[in-house]
């Protein structure tokens, strides 16, 4: 296994960082072509969601890559310049850390549902790209599996919070009443509509906007109200809090267009969440009288409660036992190409003690080289099939000490 990841995330860089290695679909695609380019890559996911970026790589035994290099190329910037922002972690490591992280270990919202979708979705873009492996295929499939485990089996404090969730808890804990409050939610993806349904279920009074030329193909949640983002301006005046979330490189808000249709002054503290990674909302709309601004970075990172610790060690038990099963699979994996080698010196070993009854049976030459191949064959076939069973029915101890022997003695007898 030659398995690495490099990533940065919320706990290594603020917004403005992170947001340089944020990517959108086409920014994907485009990222994913040049990394089935590579002769050392055997498989590439990209993982980037509001609080993080993971690029993963399956490559192959000597490849001598430097992550951190690749991923600061994809993105045009100098690795000299992020170095210090950038992790990575390699085979058991990086495997532990992506189990955890399906499991929402890893959030600012310890527990939080959305990552598991994200990995999940993740993998499925990769294939589509036809970017994975089998590595990276078994690994991710695995680890949503275990994250789908620990969400069925451990029941975390406020685990059905998403960044939407958290954000509207946050608000409250301000002193905000977002009972009857109008409220504007520019995007309509996956954070737009938990956004938008979280701030019905307080009792707001919720628009969502939507592009003109996809207004009829767009679905909002039930009871949200619509307009054309192209109307977004208009329309800010009169609400309380304006909520962006788009998965758009491009600023939706900005503090000119917010001047253009409110003047120097804007509603008195009339609120603006910005949810996206990059930013939809110039950090500068933070500046004028009235404005209360927040963004993703705004959001505290709670103390875990004595009763969240608990549940954590229950999850990472159940981790444990999953992560295992993949490193089984691995060791298995890895015991095949060795195991076909065995097949091989076991052959060559037979087909060499035959000599002498080869030479008995007085057969031509060639009679006696279609001889020896047969033989070579069938031998190598009848080990692997020993070997294979062994691997199947045996305890991983027991099989990697008999493949170990067996190395041993065909060394020993190639040396000799």
């Amino acid at each position: 296994m030659n398995l690495k990841m490099t990533g940065i995330d919320y706990t290594r860089a603020d917004i403005d960082i992170r947001q340089c290695f944020s990517f959108t679909k086409k920014s994907m695609e485009l990222a994913m072509a040049q990394m089935r380019q590579n002769p050392e890559i055997r498989g590439c996911v990209l993982l980037s969601t509001c609080n993080r970026m993971e690029l993963w790589l399956s490559l192959t035994d000597h490849a001598k890559l430097e992550l951190p290099d690749v991923l600061c190329s994809l993105k045009g910037l100098s690795v000299m310049d992020y170095q210090e922002y950038l992790v990575v972690r390699e085979n058991r490591e990086a495997v532990e850390h992506l189990f955890r992280l399906s499991a929402g270990m890893r959030s600012q919202i310890m527990g939080e549902d959305q990552i598991l979708t994200q990995v999940k979705e993740a993998l499925a873009f990769a294939r589509e790209q036809e970017c994975t492996d089998r590595l990276l295929e078994v690994l991710f499939r695995m680890a949503v599996t275990a994250g789908k485990q620990v969400k069925t089996n451990v029941v975390m404090d406020k685990a059905n919070f998403s960044a939407a969730h958290r954000a509207l808890e946050f608000l409250k804990d301000q002193g905000n009443d977002l009972a009857g409050k109008i409220c504007l939610v520019i995007g309509n993806g996956e954070m737009g509509k938990l956004t938008a349904q979280a701030l019905m279920e307080e009792g707001a009074d919720v628009t969502v906007t939507v592009r003109q030329y996809r207004s009829g193909m767009v679905k909002i949640p039930k009871g949200a109200k619509r307009i054309d983002y192209g109307e977004r301006y208009h329309y800010i005046p009169q609400c309380s809090l304006i909520v962006s979330a788009t998965a758009s490189p491009n600023l939706t808000i900005t503090k000119e267009g917010l001047e253009s249709c409110m003047g120097d002054t804007f509603v008195k503290n009339q609120i603006y969440l910005d949810l996206a990674v990059p930013r939809d909302m110039e950090p500068a709309i933070a500046q004028k009288k009235g404005a209360v601004y927040y963004d993703m970075d705004s959001l505290p990172i709670e103390a875990q409660s004595e009763r969240m610790c608990s549940q954590c060690q229950e999850a990472e038990h159940i981790l444990a036992g999953e992560i295992q099963k993949f490193l089984d699979w691995q060791e298995c994996r890895d015991l095949v190409p060795r195991i076909q080698r065995i097949g091989v010196e076991t052959a060559k070993e037979l087909v060499w003690r035959m000599e002498k009854p080869f030479q008995a049976l007085h057969l031509q030459e060639a009679e006696r080289d279609v001889l020896r191949k047969q033989l070579a064959c069938t031998t190598g076939k009848v080990v692997d099939k020993l070997l294979f069973e062994l691997r199947d029915q045996a305890e991983q101890e027991i099989l990697q000490k008999t493949v170990e022997i067996m190395e041993q003695v065909y060394g020993e007898r190639k040396e000799g």
